[in-house]
């Protein structure tokens, strides 16, 4: 055993302590054979009110584009129906018009023709921001939505 002096707040000598973050393989074994374990690789379903938030909050990311219904539905597609079903919808929708969007912007530094690429990026932010929220109020209400004008990519 190590054996170190250290002064605990008291001001007395406390003797045969380890400094924290000093773990040996001997502890390791300890933990092993008193049956303590990590987490398993497995998450838990999510309940049905949390499989209707993250649904909706996929739908609510329309706000920024496609990352939130794509982070959404990578991590959360094996745990809620759902959320797999609704936030695979709200990507297939907002991956496209992202896409388009930012080759507008891009488009819109074009000198003379550039205004116009410009409001076209706006009005499908626009778009795409309020289909997103009607979808969103839908969901939450634990009613699927499917939206009008979809490319549907992702099986």
């Amino acid at each position: 055993m190590l054996c170190e002096r250290r002064r605990n707040h008291g001001g007395a000598v406390a003797q045969n302590q380890k400094p924290q973050g000093d773990r040996s393989s001997q502890d390791a074994r300890m933990d092993s054979s008193a049956g303590l374990r990590g987490s398993s690789a497995a998450a838990a379903p999510l309940t049905p009110a949390e499989d209707r938030r993250w649904a909706t909050l996929s739908h609510f990311g329309a706000l920024i584009g496609c990352l939130p219904s794509l982070a959404v539905y990578l991590v959360y597609r094996d745990r809620g129906p759902f959320t797999a079903q609704e936030s695979k919808e709200a990507l297939n929708f907002t991956l496209p018009l992202t896409v388009v969007m930012l080759a507008c912007y891009i488009l819109a530094l074009l000198p003379a023709i550039g205004w116009v690429f410009g409001i076209l990026a706006v009005l499908l932010w626009v778009y795409m921001t309020l289909s997103g929220l009607v979808a969103g109020i839908q969901c939450n209400k634990g009613r699927p939505y499917r939206y009008p004008l979809n490319l549907r990519l992702i099986h």
